[in-house]
């Protein structure tokens, strides 16, 4: 089931922390505003990033979103400067604790579900500053760009994704 995003309408008066986190955000929006604009491909109305465009702009202080559920970022990790930890089930109540003066470029397994984590942050007042790694980890390896591996966490199945918890 889709996730449905929520748009809370706040004003100065507001001292809800909410309502702070989206006033700041609707600040730092008109100083961020299309950040991606010339750097990435515009499709449906989201920016899409190669792993490389990605590796260069996280070298350069962009900061990486991964979107998996927790069983399926125990394996392997993007290596990055600055990686945040997210589930997609779970981002509207990581909302708040998302930087706000830093581009997010959001990566799942093999980009299928990062869109729609795009998608939500973007209808919650993250405009022109995140973005959809195209091919996600998969693509990310593919790119032979830096993973950490943790062997203990190893997953299974036919998939070079290796989806399957095992067991």
């Amino acid at each position: 089931m889709p996730l449905q995003s929520t748009i809370k309408q706040c004003d100065a008066a507001d001292t809800d922390y909410t309502c702070t986190f989206m006033l700041e955000l609707k600040s730092k929006n008109q100083l961020m505003e299309n950040y991606f604009e010339g750097k990435a491909l515009l499709s449906n109305g989201i920016y899409n990033l190669s792993p490389l465009q990605a590796h260069d702009l996280c070298e350069q202080g962009a900061v990486m979103v991964d979107v998996r559920e927790a069983y399926l970022n125990r394996f392997k990790i993007f290596n990055v400067p600055a990686l945040i930890f997210c589930p997609k089930t779970s981002i509207l109540e990581f909302l708040p604790g998302l930087p706000i003066d830093k581009p997010l470029i959001l990566a799942d397994a093999s980009g299928i579900h990062s869109p729609e984590a795009v998608r939500i942050l973007m209808d919650n007042g993250f405009k022109g500053d995140c973005a959809n790694l195209s091919g996600g980890l998969v693509g990310w390896e593919h790119a032979g760009l830096p993973v950490v591996i943790n062997y203990e966490e190893r997953l299974s199945g036919q998939c070079v994704c290796q989806l399957k918890p095992r067991g």
